[in-house]
């Protein structure tokens, strides 16, 4: 599995700004030379002004459809276009979210949300640690940035739905998920992680869109 041009899906197939796309790929993918933070002088990913980003919908999904499948509909929610673009290039989940055989709930981070991650989803300290600065650089540091973005991803798709509360279910990443009421609304664990809305019913599953990230070391 290879990730493919990401900034140009995700400027075509999501309408995300390129502006903050960019910040979220590694820089060998905008076919510039890799400047990976060394551990330890990390900041959050973006912080840009202007940025206007609309926001999401009451929790009130729209109606289920036979004939569509959730990599039909997941682009067509701008806050979390930035999600939806990291799913359609990760072969493992744009396969799945396509197939109507297979049931699958995605949790889908706000844009803003992957905004303010400590670090970006394709970085791991333990790379810095073992390789310094130019842990990302060459072909052998694309695919270790391929292999980063994919956990996270991942980590964010379950394989189920419906989805019980409570159930306890491994992620496509390996985790173990489940999911709680709490205020009328619903909150993913562990963590505590906020569901904003459920945006999307389809055919083969759901798209939850989750106020924060999931733990996916």
């Amino acid at each position: 599995m290879k990730i493919t041009a990401p900034l140009v899906l995700l400027a075509i197939c999501s309408q995300v700004p390129v502006a903050s796309a960019q910040l979220l790929l590694p820089n060998f993918f905008r076919n510039r030379p890799a400047k990976p933070i060394p551990q330890g002088h990390q900041h959050p990913i973006m912080n840009i002004p202007n940025i206007f980003v609309p926001p999401p919908k009451d929790n009130e999904a729209s109606a289920g459809s036979d004939s569509l499948s959730i990599s039909d509909v997941i682009g067509k929610e701008r806050v979390i276009n930035i999600f939806a673009g990291f799913t359609r290039d990760i072969d493992t989940i744009s396969k799945r979210l396509n197939d109507q055989s297979q049931n699958t709930t995605v949790l889908a981070p706000l844009n803003s949300a992957l905004q303010k991650l400590p670090r970006k989803p394709w970085e791991d300290p333990e790379d810095y640690n073992a390789l310094g600065d130019k842990a990302y650089e060459g072909q052998s540091g694309e695919d270790r940035a391929t292999r980063n973005l994919r956990r996270f991803a991942e980590a964010h798709v379950v394989p189920v739905s419906p989805w019980k509360e409570g159930d306890k279910v491994m992620s496509m990443g390996g985790g173990t998920v489940w999911w709680e009421s709490r205020d009328g609304g619903k909150v993913v664990q562990p963590g505590d992680i906020e569901v904003s809305s459920v945006a999307e019913r389809v055919s083969n599953g759901e798209v939850w869109i989750l106020k924060g990230c999931l733990n996916y070391d």
